[in-house]
């Protein structure tokens, strides 16, 4: 049996009520179940599964990911129009969590990074009939949000349906 989607991701972080407080502010993932300093499980907003994102404490001085090491890299989650991504990447920046930001031809997505240096990306994804021909040498590049939202609008939805956002 082929695998249909991600269910949910599980974070080590250092402190569940800071991670909580980012994840809950900044995604709106509401805590489904808390284990007050040990654990917690989140989910996204109408989202049919038990939780989305679990978070694991591991303690004030636990060492943090580091890129170019082996391990996840980054969870993508997408999200439902272009106007949610660009309202997610302003409060992104607020939080100085905003790390980059791409074209991908086929999505538009910011990276960030949580309180605990855990990559994500967050991305729309552009309409299937939009995307380059498979033989097309267009290369991913900056993310000009502006024009992509002239170009589809603020509140197109492709592919993200309400609450699947794991």
């Amino acid at each position: 049996m082929p695998v249909r989607r991600l269910n949910h991701a599980v974070l080590w972080i250092r402190d569940i009520d800071r991670s909580i407080d980012f994840y809950r502010d900044v995604l709106g993932f509401q805590v489904d179940h808390l284990m007050p300093g040990r654990a917690a499980f989140l989910s996204a907003p109408g989202s049919s599964n038990d939780h989305d994102l679990g978070l694991f404490a591991l303690g004030p001085d636990a060492p943090g990911p580091e890129q170019g090491r082996v391990g996840l890299y980054h969870l993508a989650w997408e999200v439902g129009t272009l106007g949610e991504l660009a309202a997610l990447g302003h409060r992104l920046a607020e939080r100085g969590a905003l790390v980059g930001s791409t074209d991908h031809l086929v999505s538009k997505s910011f990276y960030a990074k949580d309180p605990d240096g855990n990559e994500f990306e967050l991305m729309w994804r552009v309409p299937r009939e939009d995307w380059p021909a498979a033989d097309s040498d267009a290369r991913p590049g900056p993310l000009d949000l502006t024009a992509s939202i002239e170009r589809w609008g603020p509140d197109l939805s492709t592919g993200a349906a309400a609450g699947s956002a794991t």
